[in-house]
């Protein structure tokens, strides 16, 4: 994939407008030109029968980058299934449509039937053993995925990677010890320039020219479902094969009581203090990253709300702290969170509920009890635990994924779901990349474009293009009066790029003024027309409850939120306010009195909201929306950031009268009784279930949705895309003299 920029005359002229008096006016022109980028979208958490997901590499692939069979297909890919092991071929096709050369159709021996995705490893035709210290029993005895990944996951991969002309590279979610899961990848060796030039073989068969030898080592030294001990050899005990020593520079190593000498690497005991041994080696294991492939690896905890709290003596959720302990150990690798998880259209949003969990046998909840808006507590709480790290300075990222697994009650071909949707299908990640000389979109390419923070995430294509940008102004300065600023703004949207202007700064960046500067904040979104990737044509039931009529279909942008939090600096390892466990009572009470201080930045509140009422919308393209502020005299350090939903504020059982998210309970067909929303809409192409349906246009609420009283309600699929919202990554502003924005270069 190649990326094409062009700069607008518009650009061009608010550049000229803006004059030579800008290289002098502000103080962080030190920081390098960006280069030309463009925001470009993907996902890196998601499933196959290599883990436990329902479909090959091949169709997931397909369903995942293909823009015409599946019109949500993402310019990039990352394919990420769970550590540990398992004994499904996820290389093997289901039918001819997703047979290639290199990896046609695999038939049974006896040649009569095609063996699909869900055949186990050793009745593949031809049989493949696993390796090390496999669990099982033949045939179906299980691989560990450090053998998978590296041996026949990654080959195909690349090969597909190379065949369709898409950016894809291997990832993981990893099984964590002490927590429970994180998404995170090693792309040294993975898809090499080679590719650009190599011939793609005829006939089957495919030798990688790359590797994935670096993530598969990371699995098995530091996933805590990889608990094989032949340091990723054919044989425990034996020198074939990788020799693998896990040690990290500096740390204990053999000298620490969780090494294990067989495997060479760390291998907690369960039991009481299980979690807090656990943590020790995940942040071991950052260290690893940060040691070793410093610019190539992320590290990014996965719905980390849904297990609950961090336990001591298991391996459960993530406090605020473990968060700070991940940043510290490695700042360019551990740099956000999936605080927006997949699984929208479960029963239980994103497989988030109360009572999910049993720590030292209590009932505890995910941590909120449920998502807020379809994101996580720690993300859509104004002022809660995101904030809290913000408001230290730290560069930690929102990112959303898939998750996908399957469509639950329904086949993967089908429109309706209720478990998971496609990768890109309803959420995506959009992220800014400069690719090199070559314009290729390449994995260091979209590493680095998470690592910077210059990104956004949004559900059911409410928005499609962001610009939002913050310039600095002094007094007796009018270059930067708010016409200036926004014509940029608007130009970067209309572009789908970013702003690169001395004195003005973008998301994941910060901007250095003096004290007393005046700070001119501009936000472009493109709420795009038309059509988004839902089934349903009937209009919202959600709301309805407020009399709008609106398709499901085809969303509208209702407002933008600016949110502002002060910065204070970093708190320190042992201090009061660095660790402290989010209320289990959340719930019931949605208090922030309750919330300890560790976990919350009193700061953070929304300074701003836009609408229709103040917004103002380009007259020859009525997609975009311009809105632009001045915030006078700053003197003290801070950030900010936006969200906006396609719901007003006080819809019931959605939004409370302020704009934010209500707890996502009332949708959640897992228990019926609380089910609020009721959807009355007939239709003449209501399709039966059981059956399946390829279409987009199902005119009347669909027959998989529960039923009360004789009632349809809202839930599943349906209650994802009735709520819908997208969130920025913020902008600091460090007022010199004042607290420094330390993780922000």
């Amino acid at each position: 994939m190649k990326l094409h920029f062009v700069r607008s005359p518009l650009a061009l002229a608010a550049l000229a407008a803006l004059g030579s008096t800008v290289l002098v006016s502000a103080p962080d022109l030190a920081r390098a030109a960006k280069g030309a980028g463009q925001y470009v979208t993907g996902d890196f958490h998601n499933h196959t029968t290599c883990s436990d997901g329902s479909i090959s590499m091949q169709k997931l692939v397909k369903k995942a980058t293909d823009k015409s069979d599946t019109p949500w297909g993402l310019d990039w890919f990352v394919q990420a299934g769970h550590g540990g092991n398992g004994n499904r071929n996820c290389t093997l096709a289901e039918d001819s449509t997703l047979a290639t050369p290199a990896y046609p159709l695999v038939y049974s021996a006896d040649g009569s039937s095609v063996q699909g995705p869900t055949t186990t490893w050793q009745n593949t035709n031809p049989a493949v053993q696993p390796k090390g210290l496999a669990s099982g029993t033949a045939p179906s005895q299980n691989m560990w995925r450090w053998q998978s990944l590296q041996e026949f996951q990654y080959p195909l991969l690349e090969y597909l990677s190379a065949y369709k002309n898409k950016p894809m590279f291997l990832g993981l979610e990893s099984v964590v010890a002490g927590h429970e899961h994180s998404s995170m990848s090693v792309i040294t060796g993975q898809m090499p320039k080679s590719m650009d030039t190599a011939k793609l073989p005829t006939a089957a068969g495919y030798t990688a020219l790359g590797n994935a030898s670096a993530l598969s080592q990371w699995e098995y030294c530091f996933d805590r479902a990889d608990t094989d001990t032949s340091r990723g050899n054919s044989t425990v005990g034996g020198s074939t094969g990788n020799n693998w020593d896990c040690s990290v520079a500096g740390s204990l190593n053999s000298a620490d009581p969780s090494w294990n000498v067989t495997a060479a690497k760390l291998m907690p005991a369960s039991g009481t203090g299980s979690g807090e041994r656990g943590h020790a080696k995940t942040v071991e294991a950052i260290k690893w990253l940060t040691q070793k492939h410093v610019s190539g690896a992320y590290y990014v905890p996965a719905h980390l709300e849904r297990a609950g709290p961090f336990n001591p003596d298991g391996n459960n959720g993530y406090n605020v702290e473990h968060l700070r302990d991940f940043n510290n150990a490695g700042p360019t690798v551990a740099f956000g969170f999936e605080t927006q998880p997949g699984h929208h259209a479960s029963d239980n949003r994103g497989e988030y509920s109360p009572n999910r969990n049993t720590i030292n046998g209590v009932k505890v909840d995910s941590v909120g009890g449920t998502t807020w808006g379809g994101t996580g507590v720690y993300g859509a709480i104004v002022g809660g635990v995101w904030d809290s790290l913000l408001g230290e300075g730290r560069n930690w990222w929102f990112f959303a994924s898939s998750d996908w697994h399957n469509r639950g009650s329904f086949g993967p071909d089908d429109r309706r779901s209720s478990q998971d949707f496609f990768p890109g299908e309803y959420q995506r990640d959009h992220v800014m990349v400069r690719p090199g000389s070559d314009q290729k979109l390449r994995p260091q390419t979209i590493v680095d474009g998470l690592r910077s923070g210059n990104s956004f995430t949004a559900t059911g294509q409410l928005i499609d293009r962001l610009a939002f940008v913050a310039c600095v102004q002094y007094r007796g300065n009018e270059d930067r009066r708010e016409d200036i600023v926004e014509a940029l703004a608007l130009s970067a949207a209309r572009g789908n790029t970013d702003l690169e202007m001395p004195g003005c700064a973008t998301m994941g960046e910060k901007l250095v003024v003096r004290p007393g500067a005046d700070i001119v904040v501009s936000v472009v979104v493109r709420d795009p027309s038309g059509t988004n990737y839902s089934p349903y044509t009937f209009a919202n039931p959600s709301l309805a409850q407020v009399n709008i009529h609106q398709p499901l279909n085809k969303p509208v942008l209702d407002h933008v939120d600016v949110i502002r939090g002060m910065v204070g600096g970093y708190r320190q390892v042992g201090a009061a306010d660095y660790a402290g466990a989010w209320p289990n009572t959340w719930l019931a009470n949605p208090s922030m009195e309750t919330v300890p201080a560790a976990a919350k930045n009193t700061t953070a509140s929304v300074i701003k909201t836009f609408s229709s009422a103040t917004w103002k919308t380009l007259r020859t393209d009525t997609q975009y929306k311009r809105m632009t502020f001045r915030i006078p005299a700053v003197s003290g350090s801070q950030y900010l950031r936006l969200r906006g939903s396609n719901l007003p504020a006080g819809v019931p059982w959605e939004t409370d009268a302020s704009g934010n998210p209500l707890p996502d309970v009332y949708t959640n067909a897992s228990n019926p009784a609380n089910l609020k929303i009721a959807c009355t809409a007939t239709g003449s192409n209501v399709p039966e279930n059981g059956t399946t349906y390829s279409g987009a246009a199902i005119d009347g609420c669909p027959n998989h949705l529960p039923t009360v009283g004789g009632v349809k309600y809202v839930a599943y699929d349906v209650a994802a895309w009735s709520d819908l919202w997208f969130y920025s990554n913020p902008i600091f502003i460090e007022v010199s003299g004042g607290t420094r924005v330390a993780g922000i270069k």
